[in-house]
């Protein structure tokens, strides 16, 4: 698949993508992601995409040309399934919105900066808006990268273990088990017996057991769904 991200700040994010699972995906083939400047697409010679709102509120707001010229320069070169914008007042983004957001194939997202964007292309260009969460960042990119995450690491091949990724937490609305390794005890500190019995049906059944208990102890909203 392909991400295309518009920024206003894109050396905020450029590393997040070099490194790590996002890397290997890239490397692999498996998946494109291209950070595209919004100065590049204004034509004040101040190289400005934002300016002063309307109605005398405070803080100034990204310009609806550049963003314009930006969306339709990509969308000239192929379809796309969503152009995203990143906004504390969009749809929560979840597990579920990652795994059908992995199946596309070309998505945009939008980072949103300043105060804000014109109004007008979210009535016009955007066909989703997302938030990660109730709170106010400075900008869409930490958002952009969050979900670019979520949205990769689970495209087929990117994990070497895809079990790996299809036990996260999330993935069936539970939260996962705990997990443990070598050593075995650790200054009195055991793994539970069940671990290390090699009993794939007790193993299965403690982690079902566990991973119940945990969501009902730390977020009993997930069972509703």
């Amino acid at each position: 698949m392909r991400i295309d991200i518009i920024t206003v700040y894109p050396e905020m994010i450029e590393g997040f993508f070099n490194c790590s699972i996002l890397k290997r995906a890239q490397d692999k083939g498996l998946a494109e992601i291209h950070i595209h400047n919004l100065r590049d697409y204004t034509l004040d010679k101040y190289r400005r995409v934002d300016d002063y709102p309307f109605g005398g509120f405070a803080g100034m707001v990204m310009k609806i040309e550049p963003v314009e010229r930006c969306i339709n320069a990509l969308k000239a070169e192929r379809d796309y399934d969503e152009v995203i914008f990143v906004t504390p007042d969009g749809e929560q983004f979840c597990q579920s919105m990652a795994n059908d957001l992995s199946l596309k194939q070309n998505i945009i997202i939008l980072c949103g900066h300043f105060k804000g964007i014109d109004y007008r292309i979210r009535e016009h260009f955007i066909t989703k808006e997302v938030s990660i969460g109730d709170y106010v960042l400075t900008g869409g990119e930490l958002a952009a990268a969050v979900m670019s995450d979520a949205i990769v690491r689970i495209i087929p091949g990117v994990i070497s273990d895809e079990q790996s990724a299809l036990s996260d937490s999330f993935q069936d609305n539970l939260l996962a088990a705990p997990v443990y390794t070598r050593p075995s005890e650790y200054n009195g500190w055991k793994v539970p017996d069940v671990l290390l019995s090699g009993n794939e049906a007790k193993i299965k059944e403690w982690e079902m057991e566990q991973s119940l208990e945990r969501t009902k102890r730390l977020r009993p909203d997930l069972l509703n769904k």
